[in-house]
Formats: C-alpha cells, sequence, structure tokens
C-alpha cells in the first residue's frame, strides 16, 4: 500500500531488485527523490533546534566574518537559489510557460515537495551558519596550531564558561553534598548508640582531666565546653577514629553531575553497538572474496561501510570521552574546593587528625585519582555489555565450543578478585606511607633552617629514605600484582581463542575452521581484548580511590567548629568554661569587660585570645594579632591591607605608628617589596609589626593581642605603645584585649586579670592588684622592682589608660626620645614612592619569589636517557627484548592463523587428518603461550626497574634539596618544593612506568599490524607513505601542544597548593579577620587558572583522536578497497587478515600518539626532579680538611673585614665587620631593626657565605672546614623555636649520640623535667606538627634542652627569650649563665636588660659595627646604645625596667 503511494507520489517504480543483479547496479529514480533524500533532511531537521538555541541563549561575543564563514555562506545560498529555480521551473512547465517533456500530464508531487524541503533546509543553514561564537573545533585549530608554531602560555588558552568555573561547580557539589552529610552523620550516631548499648562506659572523673597543655594548642577558635549527645542516658565516649560520616560521597557526585553521566551513557551505548557491527561486515567481505560470482559493487559497498562505521564509531567515541574528561576535571575541581573550604572550618579536634602534609596529598593524590576514574568509569557497564555481546555473536558463529571459551573467562575472575583484594590491602598501607613521607617533607622545609644550624640534615634524610623504603617495598608488590593482572587480562582473550577453536574442531570431525569463522571470531576476540583489558584497570582504578573515598569522607564529614557555642549577648562572660577540645579542663571565673590579661608560659593566655576570636565575637568586629606573626607571600602593602580598600592617609599613619617607615627605607621595593613564604625575608620584629600593622589598618572594634611586643626591640616596643596601643594612639578608641608576659606598661591600663594554672587568680586595676597583695604584687616583687623608684617618679597625674578612662598614673612614663630618634631617619613619605602613583617597573631585588621555571619546546631526549638510566641500561634492555619476542609471538600466531583456514580448501570435501589438526593446535597453543610468557616477563622486569627508578630518582632529589642553600628557600615557596615531593613523584612512582609499558606495546602493536596487512596486500605499502605523512603532522602539531599544556598544568597547580599550605598555617588570622569568604575566592581564582591549561589539554586530546582515527579508518578502507580490486589474487584467508588487523590498527594508531604524548608529558616530571637535583649545593658537609679533634677548644672568634649580602643583586648588609671576641666573653650584639644582628649569627654557621673578609674561630678558617664540622661544634638557639612531629627524646637528640641520663639532665636544668614526668610516655611523647601541643615558651626551654645535650664551646642565643614569659625568662638566664660560664656566649638582643650583665655589647648599625665595649662604658658614652638602653628604660647596667 506504502509502496504504492510512494509510486504515484514519484511517477515511477519505487523499488526494482533486478537493477541489483549486475555489476553497474543503479537505483531506481523514485528510491532516490524519496529515501535518499528525506532521510538526511529528516536528521538535519531533528538535531537543528540544538543548533539554533545558542542563537538565542548564547550572550558571549560574536565570531568575526572569517574567510571559511563567508565560503559556507556563499555556497549554502547557491544551493537555495538552486533550489528556488528548480521549484519555480517546476511551476512554470505546470503553468505551460515553459515547454513541458509530456504536455500530457502534469509534473509528479515529488518535483514540487523536494526543491520546497531544500528550500526551507538552505535558510535554516544559513541561520545556523549565522553569526555563532567561536565553536571549540575551530577554538581547538587555532590553539593546536599557535602551540605549534610557539610555546603556549596562559594568555593563549581560552576563558572558561560559567559553568565550567569553580564557583558553580563546587556550589552544586555543596548543595547535593550537605543532605549527604547529615543523613551520614545521623547513620554514625545511631551506631554510636547501639554501641555504647552494647559496651558502656563511665566518663571520666573530674580530676582526670589535664590542663589542656599536652593538647594541640594551635591557636585557633575555641570550643565551648559541649557535651556529646546522650543516647537514653549512657555515657558518650569520645567517637572512635576508625568509624565515621560514610557512604554519602559517591551519591552526592552522581547526583551533582548526573546529566553529564547521562549524556555520555548515550554516546557509548551507540559506540558499543556500532562496534559489533565491524565484525559482520568482515564475514561479508570474506564471503565476498571467496564467491567468484559476487557483484563488485557488494565488494565497494562493503568497504564504504566498513569505513562509515568506523566513522561514527569514532565520532560517538571522542564525544563520550570528552564528556568522561569534562566530568573527571569537575570531579577534581569539586573536591580540591571542599577539601579548602574544610579547612577553613574545621574544628581543632578533626584537625588535629590530618597534619598539613596528609591534607595537601588529599588535594594531590585523592582528588587526582578521582579525575582518573572518571575518565573511564562507564566501563564498569560498558565493559560487560561488550563482553556479553562477544559472546552471543561468538556463540552464532561457533556454537557450543564457545563455552570453552567463556569458562576460561569464569576461572579469570577469580584471579582477579584475588589479585584487587591485595591490591587494596597494599594500596591503603602504601597511601598511609605517602601521607607520613609528605607530612615530614613538609616539617623539614618548614625548618630547614634549623636542621642547618645543627647539622641535622642527615638524620631526617635517613628518616625519610626509612619511610620512603616501605613506600616503595609496597609500590614494588603492587606492580608485581599489577604485572600479573595485565598478563592474565591481555591473555584472556588469546586463550579464548585457542580454547574456542580447539574445542570446534575436536568435537565433530566435520568441524573445519575456514576464513569467515576464523577471523570472524577473531574480530570479536579482538573486540573482546579491550573490555577484558579495561575491567581489570577500572578495578584496580576502583579499589585505589575506595582508599581515596574512604579518605575524603573521613576528612570533608569531620566535625566543623561549633559556631553555636558563641552567642551575641550583652553583658560579661560568666562562669565561661573554655577548652582546646572537649575533654581538656575548664577555665571558669567571671571575665571583666574590658581587661590586659597577664599570664605565665602555659597558663592560659592564648586560651582567652582564641575564645574571642570569630566566627562569631561577642560584639563587633574583631582584629588579631598572634603571638608568631603569620604573613602571606604577598608584597608588603598587601599584607597589611589584607584585603580592605586602600586609603592612602590611614594607610600612611598606620606606617608611622607601627614604625615601618624606616624598614620600607632598607627593603628594595619600599611597601611593593614582595614578602616569602612565612614572611623569611623580614626579621622577626618586622613581621610582628607587619602583623599588627594589618590590625590597626582594618579599624576594627575590638582588638585582640597576643603578645605582640615580645618580638620587638625596646624602644620599638615603646613607640609602639605610645603610637598604637597606649592611651593616645591610634586605637584609643577601641577596646584592646592584650595579653603579655611584660609588666613595663601595666600601669597604662584600666583592667588586669592575672591567669593561673589556667584560672583567673584575680582581676582589677594596677592599684588595687599591688594593694591586695596576691599574685600580681608577688610578681611586681619579683620581676619589677629594678623599676620602682623610676616608675614611683611618674606615678601621678596618669592620663587615660587603655579604654580612656582616668587612672592614676601619668603618660610621661613614655618617653619621647624613641619617637624623635625614629622621625631622624624617616625621609618624606613622597621620596619613599608611598604617595601617588606606584612604581611602573620592578626595582632591583623587589621580587623575592622568581616565576616558576618552565621548560618549553620538546622534552630533551637526556630526560628518557636519565630515567633509562635509573632504571639501568642492562634491564631496560632485556624489557625491550621481551615485549618484542611477544609481539613476534602474536604475529606468528596471527599467519599460522591463516595458513590454518586454508585447509577448509585444501581438505574441501575430504576427511581432515587428525595429525594435520593436532599440528595446527599445538603449535598455534605453542604460539600463545609464548606470547603470554614473554608478556609477564617484560611487565614483572618493567616493575622492578621502574621502583628501582623511582628510588634513585627520589633520592637524588632529596639529598640535592638537603643541601641547598638557604638563600634557595627564601625565593622558592614551600608549595613549589612540595609539589616536587608530591605530583612529580607520584608521576614517576606510578604513571610513567604505565605510560612508558603503554606507549611500548601500541608501538610494537601498529609495526606489527602494518606488517601483517602488507604481507597479505602488498600494494598497502603504497598507501602507507601518504597515511604515514598524514599521521606524522597530525601528531607533531598535537604532542607540541599537549607537552606545553602539562607543563603549564604542573606550573599552575603549584600555587593551589602553596596557597592552602599558607592559609592553613594562618588559620587563625583569616578566621579572626572573617576573611573565609575572601580567601575562598582566591583559591577558586587559582584554581581556574589551573582548569584552563587542563581544559585546553583535553580539548586539544580530542582534536588529535579524531584526526588520528580518521588515519585509522582510510587504513581500513584501503584495506578492504585493495581486497576488492585484487581479489582475483587472494584467497579469503589473507584478506580476513588483512582487514580484522586494520579494524584493530584505528584505536592503537590513536592510543600511540597519545602514549607518546602522555609518555612525554609524564617525563617533565623527570626532569622537573631532574631541575632540583641540579640546583647549585651549599658547601661540601665534610671536607678533607678537618678541625682538629675537639675544636674549638677555647670559643676564640676573630671577625676581619667580613662582608655579606642575601643574595647577588642585594646591597652588603654585614660591612667590612672587624672584631675579636676573647675566649669564654660574654657578648651582647645589639642594633636597631635591620642593623645585621641575626645575618652575623647565620654567618657563623655559613648560612650566608661571605662575600669578603673571613671569620676565624680559634684559629681555624671557618670557611675552610665542611659545614658539618663547623655547625656541630657551634650551638644556637633561634628566634622561633622549631620542632618536629615524633617523639620528644627524638627532638633533643636525633642521632641517639647521648644517653637517657643526659636528656633528663637537660631537661632538669631547663626545669621541663616534672612536666616531661607528668607525662603518659615521657621522653617517648609524641610530639604533634611543628610542636603545636606544647606552649610557645615550653618549646623555647625544648630548644635549650638541645644546646644544653650538645654543651659546644660557642653558644649564639637568637633573641632566645622573646616569646616567654619572665618568670621563664629568668629561669633560661640562670641556666646560660651557669651552664654556659665556661663558654663563649653571643647574645643577639631586643631586650637588652637580657645583655646588661655581658662583659662587652656590640652595637650593630647599618652592617658595621659602631660601638662594642663593655655595657657601663657605653652608658656614659652616651652614643647608640646609652639612646637604646634609655629608650628601653635602663638607667645603669644593675638597673632595668623589666
Amino acid at each position: 500500500m506504502a509502496v504504492a503511494a510512494l509510486e504515484q507520489f514519484c511517477g515511477s517504480v519505487f523499488w526494482n531488485s533486478s537493477l541489483l543483479q549486475r555489476n553497474d547496479a543503479d537505483l531506481p529514480l523514485c528510491f532516490e527523490q524519496t529515501v535518499l533524500v528525506w532521510v538526511p533532511l529528516g536528521f538535519l531537521w531533528l538535531f537543528a533546534p540544538w543548533q539554533l538555541l545558542p542563537l538565542f541563549t548564547c550572550k558571549t561575543e560574536k565570531s568575526s566574518f572569517t574567510g571559511i564563514y563567508l565560503t559556507k555562506q556563499v555556497l549554502t545560498l547557491l544551493l537555495f537559489l538552486t533550489a528556488l529555480a528548480e521549484l519555480l521551473f517546476t511551476v512554470a512547465e505546470d503553468l505551460g510557460q515553459l515547454p513541458h517533456a509530456t504536455p500530457a500530464s502534469r509534473n509528479p508531487a515529488v518535483w514540487y515537495t523536494n526543491p520546497a524541503l531544500y528550500t526551507v533546509t538552505w535558510s535554516l543553514g544559513v541561520a545556523v551558519g549565522g553569526e555563532l561564537p567561536s565553536t571549540g573545533a575551530r577554538k581547538s585549530q587555532r590553539m593546536v596550531l599557535k602551540g605549534y608554531r610557539k610555546p603556549l602560555e596562559m594568555e593563549d588558552l581560552w576563558e572558561l564558561k560559567d559553568k565550567d568555573k569553580t564557583q558553580n561547580i563546587f556550589g552544586m557539589f555543596e548543595r547535593n553534598m550537605r543532605p549527604g552529610v547529615r543523613k551520614a552523620r545521623r547513620a554514625l550516631e545511631k551506631r554510636h548508640c547501639r554501641r555504647r548499648k552494647k559496651n558502656p562506659s563511665p566518663l571520666p572523673a573530674a580530676g582526670e582531666h589535664m590542663n589542656g597543655l599536652s593538647k594541640a594548642q594551635s591557636q585557633d577558635m575555641l570550643v565551648l565546653e559541649e557535651k556529646h549527645p546522650k543516647c537514653k542516658g549512657k555515657a558518650s565516649p569520645e567517637k572512635p577514629s576508625s568509624d565515621y560520616a560514610k557512604g554519602w560521597l559517591g551519591p552526592a557526585l552522581i547526583r551533582t553531575f548526573g546529566g553529564n553521566l547521562l549524556q555520555s551513557v548515550a554516546f557509548k551505548i551507540v559506540h558499543d553497538l556500532l562496534v559489533f557491527a565491524n565484525p559482520q561486515l568482515l564475514k561479508l567481505m570474506i564471503s565476498f572474496v571467496a564467491d567468484p560470482a559476487a557483484y563488485v559493487w557488494q565488494g565497494y559497498l562493503y568497504a564504504v561501510l566498513l569505513f562509515v562505521t568506523a566513522l561514527v564509531q569514532s565520532l560517538c567515541l571522542q564525544q563520550y570521552f570528552q564528556l568522561c574528561f569534562q566530568l573527571g576535571l569537575s570531579v577534581r575541581t569539586a573536591l580540591m574546593a571542599a577539601i579548602y573550604k574544610k579547612a577553613l572550618t574545621v574544628s581543632n579536634a578533626a584537625r588535629k587528625e590530618s597534619t598539613v602534609g596528609e591534607t595537601v596529598n588529599l588535594m594531590s593524590a585523592d582528588a587526582q585519582r578521582f579525575m582518573e576514574l572518571a575518565n573511564f568509569i562507564h566501563q564498569l557497564w560498558s565493559a560487560p555489555l561488550q563482553i556479553v555481546l562477544s559472546i552471543m555473536f561468538l556463540w552464532w558463529e561457533l556454537g557450543p565450543s564457545v563455552l570453552a571459551g567463556i569458562g576460561v573467562m569464569v576461572l579469570l575472575i577469580p584471579i582477579n578478585a584475588v589479585l584487587a583484594t591485595k591490591a587494596r590491602a597494599i594500596q591503603m598501607k602504601n597511601m598511609k606511607n605517602k601521607d607520613e613521607r609528605m607530612k615530614i617533607m613538609n616539617e623539614i622545609l618548614s625548618g630547614i633552617k634549623i636542621l642547618k644550624f645543627f647539622a641535622w640534615e642527615p638524620s631526617f634524610e635517613q628518616r625519610v629514605g626509612q619511610i620512603r623504603a616501605r613506600e616503595l617495598k609496597g609500590l614494588l608488590h603492587f606492580a608485581y600484582l599489577q604485572s600479573v593482572s595485565i598478563f592474565a587480562f591481555s591473555c584472556a582473550p588469546f586463550l579464548v581463542s585457542v580454547a574456542s577453536f580447539a574445542v570446534y574442531v575436536l568435537v565433530d570431525e566435520t568441524h573445519m575452521l575456514d576464513a569467515q569463522k576464523a577471523f570472524t571470531a577473531i574480530s570479536l576476540f579482538n573486540v573482546l581484548r579491550f573490555p577484558l583489558a579495561m575491567l581489570p584497570m577500572v578495578i584496580s582504578s576502583m579499589v585505589q580511590t575506595s582508599v581515596s573515598v574512604e579518605r575524603l569522607e573521613h576528612y570533608l564529614a569531620g566535625e566543623d567548629l561549633d559556631t553555636s557555642a558563641i552567642r551575641r549577648s550583652q553583658g560579661d562572660p560568666q562562669s565561661a568554661s573554655f577548652a582546646w577540645q572537649r575533654d581538656a579542663g575548664p577555665l571558669q571565673r567571671p571575665l571583666p569587660p574590658a581587661w590586659r590579661s597577664r599570664h605565665r608560659d602555659g597558663e592560659g593566655g592564648p586560651v582567652l585570645i582564641a575564645w574571642m576570636c570569630p566566627p562569631l565575637p561577642p560584639q563587633g568586629s574583631v582584629a588579631y594579632v598572634p603571638q608568631q606573626a603569620w604573613i602571606q607571600n604577598a608584597t608588603l602593602k598587601d599584607n597589611i591591607l589584607f584585603g580592605s580598600v586602600l586609603e592612602e592617609t590611614r594607610y600612611h599613619q598606620v606606617l608611622e605608628a607601627c614604625a615601618l617607615l624606616p624598614d620600607l627605607q632598607l627593603l628594595p621595593g619600599g611597601d611593593l617589596t614582595e614578602i616569602g613564604e612565612k614572611g623569611i625575608n623580614l626579621s622577626g620584629g618586622q613581621k610582628q609589626r607587619v602583623s599588627l600593622a594589618r590590625a590597626v589598618y582594618s579599624d576594627a572594634d575590638i582588638y585582640l593581642l597576643d603578645d605582640p611586643l615580645s618580638a620587638v626591640d625596646a624602644h620599638v616596643g615603646r613607640h609602639l605603645f605610645e603610637k598604637v596601643l597606649g592611651p593616645d594612639g591610634l586605637l584609643q578608641h577601641k577596646t584592646r584585649v592584650l595579653v603579655t608576659h611584660s609588666v613595663s606598661f601595666l600601669l597604662q591600663t584600666d583592667e588586669i586579670v592575672v591567669l593561673e594554672a589556667g584560672a583567673v587568680s584575680e582581676h582589677g586595676s594596677y592599684g588595687t592588684l599591688l594593694a591586695n597583695g596576691g599574685t600580681f604584687a608577688q610578681l611586681l616583687k619579683t620581676y619589677g622592682n629594678q623599676g620602682e623608684s623610676r616608675t614611683q617618679e611618674k606615678a601621678t597625674g596618669m592620663g587615660h589608660g587603655l579604654g580612656g578612662q582616668p587612672a592614676c598614673v601619668t603618660p610621661e612614663l613614655l618617653s619621647t626620645n624613641s619617637n624623635r630618634s625614629l622621625r631622624k631617619v624617616v625621609p618624606p613619605t613622597e621620596e619613599l614612592g608611598l604617595k601617588g602613583k606606584e612604581p611602573a617597573g620592578e626595582v632591583k631585588g623587589q621580587r623575592l619569589i622568581e616565576k616558576e621555571a618552565m621548560e618549553t619546546g620538546t622534552v630533551k631526549f637526556s630526560m628518557y636517557l636519565r630515567y633509562l638510566r635509573a632504571i639501568s641500561w642492562g634491564l631496560s634492555t632485556w624489557v625491550f627484548i621481551a615485549y618484542v619476542a611477544q609481539y613476534v609471538a602474536f604475529v606468528g600466531s596471527n599467519l599460522w592463523l591463516s595458513d590454518w583456514t586454508g585447509d577448509s580448501l585444501r581438505y574441501q570435501n575430504q576427511t581432515y587428518p587428525a595429525a594435520q589438526r593436532d599440528l595446527r593446535i599445538g603449535v598455534y597453543g605453542a604460539l600463545g603461550v609464548g606470547q603470554a610468557v614473554f608478556l609477564l616477563a617484560g611487565a614483572l622486569l618493567a616493575a622492578y626497574g621502574a621502583v628501582r627508578a623511582s628510588r634513585i630518582l627520589h633520592q637524588q632529589l632529596l639529598s640535592n634539596i638537603l643541601r641547598v642553600p638557604m638563600g634557595f628557600f627564601d625565593t622558592t615557596p614551600t608549595g613549589r618544593i612540595v609539589n616536587r615531593f608530591a605530583k612529580d613523584i607520584f608521576t614517576v612512582d606510578e604513571t610513567i612506568p604505565m605510560s612508558f609499558r603503554s606507549w611500548l606495546t601500541c608501538l610494537l602493536a601498529i609495526i606489527s599490524t602494518l606488517l601483517m596487512i602488507c604481507l597479505a596486500t602488498p600494494y598497502f605499502a603504497i598507501v602507507i607513505l601518504p597515511l604515514g605523512v598524514l599521521y606524522f603532522f597530525v601528531q607533531r602539531f598535537y604532542v607540541a601542544t599537549s607537552r606545553q599544556l602539562r607543563r603549564l598544568d604542573s606550573v599552575t597547580r603549584s600555587p593551589i597548593y602553596s596557597h592552602f599550605s599558607e592559609t592553613v598555617s594562618g588559620l587563625s588570622v583569616i578566621r579572626a579577620y572573617g576573611h573565609q569568604a575572601r580567601f575562598l575566592q582566591h583559591n577558586e581564582v587559582t584554581m581556574d587558572i589551573n582548569q584552563k591549561s587542563v581544559y585546553s589539554w583535553i580539548v586539544s586530546n580530542r582534536w588529535l583522536a579524531v584526526r588520528l582515527e580518521f588515519v585509522g579508518n582510510l587504513i581500513v578502507f584501503f584495506a578492504a578497497l585493495l581486497a576488492v580490486l585484487t581479489r582475483d589474487s587472494l584467497d579469503s584467508g589473507i584478506v580476513g587478515l588483512s582487514i580484522s588487523s586494520a579494524l584493530n590498527v584505528t584505536k592503537t594508531l590513536n592510543w600511540l600518539v597519545r602514549m607518546t604524548s602522555e609518555l612525554e608529558t609524564n617525563i617533565v616530571a623527570v626532569e622537573r626532579v631532574h631541575e632540583y637535583t641540579e640546583v647549585a649545593n651549599e658547601a661540601a658537609w665534610v671536607t678533607a680538611q678537618r678541625p682538629p679533634p675537639g675544636w674549638p677548644s677555647k670559643g676564640e672568634v676573630q671577625i676581619v673585614g667580613y662582608q655579606v649580602r642575601y643574595r647577588p643583586e642585594l646591597e652588603l648588609v654585614l660591612d667590612g665587620l672587624s672584631c675579636e671576641i676573647r675566649s669564654m666573653e660574654k657578648v651582647g650584639v645589639v642594633g636597631r631593626t635591620g642593623a645585621g644582628k641575626s645575618s652575623l649569627a647565620n654567618c657563623l654557621f655559613r648560612i650566608l657565605e661571605a662575600a669578603g673578609g673571613k671569620i676565624v674561630i680559634d684559629g681555624v678558617d671557618i670557611a675552610t672546614i665542611g659545614l658539618h664540622d663547623l655547625r656541630q661544634s657551634l650551638t644556637i638557639i633561634p628566634q622561633d623555636p622549631v620542632l618536629f612531629s615524633g617523639m620528644l627524646r627524638g627532638n633533643l637528640d636525633p642521632f641517639d649520640q647521648y644517653s637517657d641520663q643526659e636528656v633528663w639532665q637537660a631537661l632538669e636544668l631547663v626545669h621541663l623535667k616534672p612536666y616531661v614526668l607528668g607525662l603518659p610516655e615521657g621522653l617517648s611523647h609524641l610530639i604533634s606538627e611543628a610542636g603545636e601541643n606544647l606552649s610557645v615558651g615550653q618549646r623555647q626551654l625544648l630548644c635549650l634542652a638541645r644546646a644544653l645535650l650538645r654543651k659546644s664551646k660557642i653558644l649564639i642565643l637568637d633573641e632566645a627569650t622573646a616569646a616567654v614569659d619572665l618568670e621563664t625568662d629568668h629561669l633560661i638566664q640562670l641556666t646560660i649563665r651557669s651552664e654556659f660560664s665556661d663558654c663563649t656566649v653571643l647574645t643577639i638582643a631586643h631586650r637588652l636588660h637580657t645583655i646588661m650583665d655581658s662583659n662587652r655589647v656590640m652595637v650593630l648599625k647599618a652592617g658595621k659595627i659602631v660601638e662594642f665595649d663593655n655595657p657601663e662604658e657605653l652608658l656614659q658614652r652616651q652614643g647608640l646604645f646609652a639612646a637604646m638602653a634609655k629608650d628601653a628604660g635602663i638607667v645603669s647596667s644593675q638597673t632595668t625596667v623589666l
């Protein structure tokens, strides 16, 4: 019925099969006018809305008129006019305006409809081809071409779409994450309830509480003591760390990225179904060659269908991959943003569970695993689908014999299960080793100066080496398991084919293996090879990712700060309880509304400050100055502004008040000088003043000041108090809470709160507390009575105190001399370049952190050789031989099978000889076993070699990093070095071995395939040349672009980790100022920059794949076409071998270039590791010239014309120093900020090398001996007390040189023995990262204990008591005087009272010695020292105001 209607519509016959039964076949006109026209037009109309949609919705800038665009529009317009003309001619003929071929009849309806359809379609074409934004294909084309011409830079990459930006991706993920986390937490609480019912445990007794000092006292927001939710009256023990809120991450990711998943599923299904069309077309092609009577057009049709099917497959596959890679990038982005945000909100208890290093690992390794898994996640359902379809088609070909092959696959499943279980266990263990290694590397890089001072590098190198050895042992086991897994599943298709063919010919004598069955089956086995190879990889990736899921769920669902614990309310806090964590002892006393806290070390001062920090301050905005200043890696101006808008007048007021104007003269770029990580190029006092300036500029309502004056010189401290903190300072109308160890400014406070043993012992005004005769009065009597006479002289008529209220003392106590002396050296602000326009160009030395070096162009061939040399040449050769032997066996087996299929023609209508049959099966099987054995040998040797290379490269990197000079660490962000030890070493460990193996197998597979096609059809060699040229140019364009994009990825990833580490270290400051949102935004911008390079890399991969697969499809087409053209001279077995090999080469071609690029981009990791192994080292640790035994025995120091500078381009910081320090002399070193005091200490240890002159100790020029011989013979107690995680004993004696008795004696001398005895583990007590579970004072006492253990003849104190209270300071001074009485002591001091009993005092100014004599003499000279002493309130060497 339908056919009749179509024939009437066309006016001719719709179908005539006789037209096809000849060599020059044709189709009926009606069929051509309907089916061949309507189907493509229908397809175009169906998808037109998707093309038209951007015209109405896209807000991006329209593309300009290009040559291609104009050409397309002109052609479309011509087609439109042609269709319109055809329609008009038809109408004119029917109206009689033009002569008609058959005047008696009208034109058929199809002559009207088709031109009309064409007219509408081409109109649509003009619209669709209109001014649309540049397409991704065109953009990628331009980028690849640009990348070939010159190395790409970030400016060359296109901007991300809004939907791909971090803010949007993380916003969606967070919305889906929250309900999942809440549900998981409820489930966790239910589990705890059930557990508590089974094992009820009583609450700890009140007396069992510790005072909180042994807990992590990172200066963060405290939580009010809050009981756990109770379960039916049972006690609530602390949550076990092994249990956590789990099972929410996967569902949250699926809900967030479900749209992407569904789109990729659609493309994957189409591709998977089309994959099975190729074996059927191959079967038809073999049938055509075997049948001489078949029409030629059939062969051409099959060849074209093979090409078209492969082309559609390629397009579907690449669209699927684009979606998958986008998914991977989005998942990684969401997780990294979530980890960063979590770090800003995590509670103290949860924060203790993971160190900075472990958290960086979550961002680098764990998020990366998700990205890698997302690329192939669909194989979980696609691989089983392909396996099932393969088996169905094989059954169709071979019948029940295929069950033998299925049996082989079933046997391999438990092997894979066992391998996966073992791999998971190894992976979990190895991730812990990796975390531990990164944790200690973070500590090493943070405390590198201490390691150099104490010559401890070998000890820490050994510690890292031991962890690395465990990590590599696990990695080797994992690699061996992976090798066995690859072996099992690479052999699976071949073992299946051997089993199936053998059973097929053995079960029935009539069964003969012909070309159709054999090569159709081989094609199906080749299809089967991919899912069987991918499945174990995906399972392995799932195993690794499941470990990451646990780690991420544990961290991201951890406890947040309890913001509800602090409520905004009027009135004073009454009986408030605070704790660093829930089981710590409370602080319970009414707290006054405006007060200043005075406390001893470890007695709770920072607790009160931390209580006041946001997220919810009591009233108004808060500014916070921590005890240890936190400085960002930014310009000095940015550090002070801290995100606020610049107001020039206020900014200059703050600079002057915080005594920073003289420092701006010293800094190369003024306030635009870049400050290194952790303020590494500032002195301790400068860091503290920048920190204070930040707080003052913020113009907050409440100021929380945690001992900000401890690190500054006395005269600067007085200036800061007068200009900032005091009654006439910038903060006079603000509420100030000041925690301090000093008593010198207590007279000018409204209220004093005295803390003792974690509780408020008394509070009131200065006079009240003095009259009460309590703890405060006793404190003043013990440490403050020297200045009593001076204080009482000024104790009448005092103006206003801290809160602006009348008090009983006068402001004249504040000396104006310090202010005048500061003004003398301050030029007008205009001269400093602080007003008006900022300098256009950079000043020499302004930039501290250099832009990360990035290689461009081709990766040097020497990098490949370096990696192979690390594997060892012998091992590399054997690996290559094993893989070549495997492919020789592979080619042999295929040629043997081709010959085997010829038996069906040789023994046609005859009984197949059993001997011949057995020979065929035996040789085919033997060649298969040979493949398996060579593959396993190659994989195992490659695994061993890769681990060997990893060990050598890491050892070279670590060894060199520990030997580079301090200047390298000053100018290189820690994140950049961490990136080498994290991502680059991870690449060397796991990615490069896989890339090398894949590249080698792809190369050998292509060579063997092309060889087989040429053997089958020699004319194919002619086609190889042009295709090879095309292939060469495509891969050359791509590799240049891809390589540079991967380098950009590496370089833009480092700032993410640097910013993250910086954020974690400054968490208390960020929270106090309430700047979490700003830091989140900065993190998003940094991540988007990295995303740009990764996204561009993904698109360039698709650009390559489409073009390469087109080359592969052409190979299939030409192999089929040549088979048709030369079918008379070919047998069916050879044709089957040729086309089945060609079908297999398409993906392999793509993978070869991908692996070439992947290998080249991954070998960049070796390049980056090598870069840091080539950094120039400091002098040798030990040289041939050794100092005499027991050196130095006297402790005499001679400095002769000594000059030094920090970096070659900077000015001298010490200029021609000459002096002589006698044996056992006690010398104080003083000077204003920037005078060169700490630089002198660095020079004694050769942290800085001389630019001229020399230092001689006991007759030995220190420049002539090894660094360790020098540094082990001197002792320093540094300004910043640095401890490392690990046992307390290891922090004192990392080389186990001293007995326990000696260690206990040292602890006793520093008054820490009772505290350590009170610890459950004693000397084995675990110190947390950076010593956070000890107070700053306790850390400084441990540093003193280190010095006592070493007890060398020369001791340097670099402002060692700045951060401790007066009592602890007094104890330290007594210990030093008694224990180091027979030593030469150099004391670098800000607080002059600590050096007033020195034999002589060295006064430095601008890197030169201006005064050097005993203190009494210097005071009488009325020089610089006398002025400084006067500022500090010191009348004589025996009289001090502390």
